[in-house]
């Protein structure tokens, strides 16, 4: 495996979409549309991503997924609204991996372009800021990647119930990966680091919680500071710590590639392989994921999500068809955040239509209704704080370079499981 991988495939990325970081605003009325987007019909949809720092890999592959879909949408006219078909026009800032400039992103997107509708950054660390700042601007942000309970916990939120998760919770992620350790009955050690992240540890303190219930030894659990980008070796320590308590599995609260990265660099440095190794993010990103730590590094390690790029929807198939189509690769090397992002869309297309217009109030009154919509994740229906309770989980797991559907074992879709990690390869 190569050292310095961040901040290679971070400038590739950034390189590739360094022309889109940001989107060019026109003059806006009060009324949130300029005379020209009365006279054509345009809806304008803002959101703000991370095209550069540490969530640039993820940042980027949610850009593609928003315009996937607003291309489909304008190749068939627009969306559909009162029998006129109005065509979408998507403004994306870039938010820098950062809380701050997110908050500057989307006040500008409400105060001085005007949009009509908002989509999410990326990340729970990013979504939950992006949500106060729509709630306080009568907006409501229709997001696929933060699932973190903090995004739901806001108080903006809790009062106005403005924020919408089309994916997978993330706090039960890990559910199915805990029934089937159950099913094993083996006494098995386990240890769990954690980046502090909003998104990565809820589903690793809830796994940890449920396997000592079953029985599971604790050998290590500790949190460590999330570090940017370049500084991502710092995650050598916790993760030499790991493999000096040699566990049978391994859960990791990773937010990304880099974190998972480290670990197992410092795992194969150390001449240790988990049994099991299972991570809350970073091995479902493809092609970003491979081409760093190895094909033959990656077989045996597993990751939670409700989307793969077998996933069998027609939708699903076209869209990874027209990825590859467009930026190259292999349909099993598409990143799970295109789907999120293109949900986001699929799902503020129904609601438009349902409520005949981008009325925000209606929108988010529509969307608590009880309604279950379509999206190439599946089924979305909101509970009354906007988590998606139609989602499911699945693991998934890296098995001679494919991504394969693994748990919950006999559910449609799912393949036999590599019981136990394959050692390292480079």
């Amino acid at each position: 495996m190569k050292n310095g991988f961040a901040l290679s495939t971070l400038a590739a990325l950034s390189a590739i979409t360094l022309a889109a970081c940001t989107s060019a605003s026109s003059s806006s009325t009060g009324s949130g549309t300029t005379s020209d987007q009365v006279s054509t019909g345009v809806i304008t949809i803002g959101a703000a991503l991370s095209l550069t720092g540490d969530r640039a890999v993820d940042g980027i592959a949610f850009q593609r997924g928003y315009e996937l879909w607003a291309a489909d949408v304008n190749a068939a006219g627009g969306i559909k609204v009162g029998g006129i078909h109005r065509k979408v026009k998507l403004t994306i800032l870039d938010d820098k991996s950062d809380q701050n400039t997110v908050v500057a992103d989307y006040q500008t997107l409400f105060g001085k372009d005007h949009v009509d509708l908002a989509f999410g950054p990326f990340s729970t660390l990013l979504t939950g800021p992006a949500s106060a700042v729509a709630a306080r601007f009568g907006m409501a942000l229709l997001e696929g990647a933060g699932g973190g309970p903090a995004v739901f916990d806001t108080p903006s939120n809790q009062a106005d119930h403005n924020v919408f998760d089309v994916s997978l919770p993330v706090a039960d992620s890990l559910v199915p990966f805990v029934t089937w350790i159950k099913s094993l009955h083996q006494p098995l050690t386990a240890a769990y680091p954690m980046a502090q992240d909003p998104f990565a540890d809820p589903p690793v303190q809830l796994a940890q919680t449920e396997l000592q219930a079953l029985g599971v030894t604790t050998v290590y659990s500790q949190q460590f500071p999330e570090l940017p980008g370049p500084n991502f070796s710092g995650y050598k320590t916790p993760a030499d710590a790991v493999a000096a308590a040699h566990p049978d599995i391994v859960v990791l609260g990773s937010p990304d590639v880099p974190t998972v990265q480290v670990f197992m660099q410092a795992f194969e440095q150390q001449h240790y392989t988990p049994k099991m190794f299972i991570a809350a993010a970073g091995p479902d990103q493809g092609d970003a994921f491979t081409s760093v730590v190895g094909v033959g590094n990656a077989n045996g390690m597993m990751v939670p999500d409700g989307w793969y790029p077998g996933f069998d929807d027609p939708v699903s198939k076209h869209m990874v068809q027209e990825y590859v189509a467009k930026y190259g690769g292999t349909a099993g090397g598409v990143n799970a955040d295109v789907a999120e992002a293109y949900a986001v869309g699929q799902v503020a297309e129904q609601a438009v239509v349902a409520t005949g217009g981008t009325d925000n109030q209606k929108i988010i009154s529509y969307l608590h209704s009880g309604v279950t919509l379509n999206s190439v994740q599946g089924k979305v229906h909101f509970d009354a704080l906007g988590e998606n309770g139609a989602a499911t989980a699945f693991i998934f797991q890296w098995q001679h370079g494919a991504f394969h559907q693994v748990l919950p074992l006999g559910a449609p879709g799912s393949d036999p499981i590599t019981a136990t990690k394959p050692h390292w390869s480079s």
